[in-house]
């Protein structure tokens, strides 16, 4: 009985209190989706306890972070005053997945979305126990870039999660699990990333272990020079180092000479760099590997303002507008050009 009376009131406290707006034409979806959204907890050596964010994926399985587990030798999952003990873990260490299994958890598995369907510009919700709060908080974003590696699509977005959160999820606006936050580049303003939830099938398949704590190093958190381009190319560009993004996104287009992202960061590093000629080129190439890189497409409709480009300022309206109509707006509202776009 006490189960459900925690339950209820975690129902509407979060019913009333962390829908946004934008998400709110079917709250039962979001609703479920925030339901089933977990906290895991653990005494680490010093006595201390960490703490992190897990996300029902099937009957007694919970999806997260492996590096939560780093810590701690007896972890559990916990929901209000309610706890569930961790039997065993699947752990891809690489990708910093681990699927839990647990005993007794009276929660559903939230539906699973498809990462590779993504677009930019698109709103997703990240929903976790940021600072070890104990009813999930939501953060509202919109997709900024997703980045092919290793048989998935990294998503990175302006969904805000902090300490506490890793290991919870990002979903869309129908409340489908999208993948697993995981890691931020550090300071203010900052880039968030999530993982694929492709990613469980592959962690499905690998052996069942029971010990704890879990240990070895995830792909981002390689050496700088090791990381993945996408990874690489973050600090300089918030930080407008743009002679060294230059250099980055150069060595990414040799390394992967047909990825849109990749010509997008060359091109924006050689526009700080006021070298205009060589910048849109790299926006084309951009837009001719992906049409719907509506990144390159604004830098592009940019550059014909500052020409005095009308008909190609019109082009690239069109051309976005063929992505998205809200954006194609936007793009005319940016640019101050009205119905002449």
């Amino acid at each position: 009985m006490r189960s459900f009376i925690l339950l209820a009131v975690f129902v509407s406290f979060i019913q009333t209190s962390f829908i946004p707006s934008a998400f709110a034409s079917d709250q039962s979806k979001i609703l479920r989706a925030m339901q089933s959204v977990v906290m895991v907890r653990g005494y680490n050596a010093s006595g201390g306890l960490s703490y992190g964010s897990g996300v029902m994926v099937g009957d007694n399985k919970v999806m997260s972070n492996c590096h939560v587990f780093r810590s701690t030798k007896s972890p559990w999952i916990s929901r209000g005053e309610d706890t569930y003990p961790i039997v065993s873990v699947q752990a891809d260490r690489w990708h910093d997945l681990c699927l839990l299994t647990t005993f007794g958890l009276p929660f559903s598995a939230v539906p699973q979305g498809k990462g590779n369907d993504l677009k930019r510009g698109q709103d997703v919700l990240a929903i976790g126990h940021s600072n070890g709060v104990p009813a999930p908080l939501t953060s509202q974003g919109t997709v900024k870039s997703t980045y092919e590696f290793e048989g998935g699509r990294i998503i990175r977005s302006s969904a805000q999660f902090r300490m506490g959160a890793s290991g919870s999820g990002i979903f869309d606006a129908e409340g489908n699990l999208l993948g697993i936050n995981t890691f931020k580049t550090p300071g203010k303003p900052a880039y968030f990333y999530s993982l694929p939830i492709e990613w469980l099938a592959n962690v499905e398949k690998l052996p069942v272990e029971t010990s704890f704590p879990i240990t070895g190093k995830a792909f981002w958190e390689a050496d700088d020079d090791k990381k993945p381009y996408f990874m690489q190319i973050a600090i300089p560009e918030i930080n407008k180092d743009w002679p060294m993004l230059a250099q980055v996104a150069q060595k990414w287009t040799e390394a992967d000479t047909k990825n849109s992202d990749a010509w997008y960061e060359l091109g924006i590093a050689q526009e700080n760099l006021y070298k205009i000629d060589e910048a849109k080129a790299a926006y084309q190439k951009s837009v001719l590997l992906d049409a719907t890189n509506i990144d390159s497409l604004f830098r592009l409709g940019l550059i014909a303002q500052s020409l005095g480009d009308k008909t190609e300022m019109h082009t690239i309206n069109l051309a976005i507008a063929n992505v998205d109509k809200d954006l194609a707006q936007k793009y005319s509202e940016m640019l101050g050009c009205g119905s002449e776009c």
